[in-house]
C-alpha cells in the first residue's frame, strides 16, 4: 500500500466511500500496515464498499481480480454483455 493512499479513480465515489478512504489513511498514519490490514478486514464485511474503495485506490488491480474471479467461475465478457442487455430490456418494460 502506498503511504498516502492516492485515489486513482474518483468516479462514482460517494461521501461514505471518501470517509472510508480517509479512515484508512488515518489508520495507516497511526498504526502502519498492520493496523490497515485490520481495518481492511473490517471494511471487507461490506463487500460493495470494499470493492468501491479498493477499486478507487487500485483500479488496475481490482479489474484484474474481478476478471480472474469471473474466469474461475466460467463467466465471459460476452456473458456479462448479454446479461446487461437482458436487464436493460427488462428494466425498460417495467414502469
Amino acid at each position: 500500500m502506498t503511504d498516502d493512499f492516492e485515489v486513482q479513480d474518483t468516479s462514482g465515489l460517494t461521501d461514505a466511500d471518501w470517509a472510508e478512504i480517509n479512515k484508512l489513511r488515518k489508520t495507516y498514519k497511526r498504526g502502519g500496515r498492520k493496523a490497515v490490514g485490520l481495518a481492511l478486514e473490517k471494511l471487507a464485511k461490506d463487500p460493495i464498499r470494499f470493492v468501491v474503495v479498493i477499486g478507487a485506490l487500485y483500479p488496475d488491480m481490482m479489474r484484474e481480480m474481478i476478471r480472474d474471479q469471473m474466469a474461475e467461475a466460467g463467466i465471459t465478457e460476452q456473458d456479462l454483455r448479454e446479461l446487461i442487455q437482458k436487464l436493460e430490456s427488462t428494466a425498460g418494460t417495467k414502469h
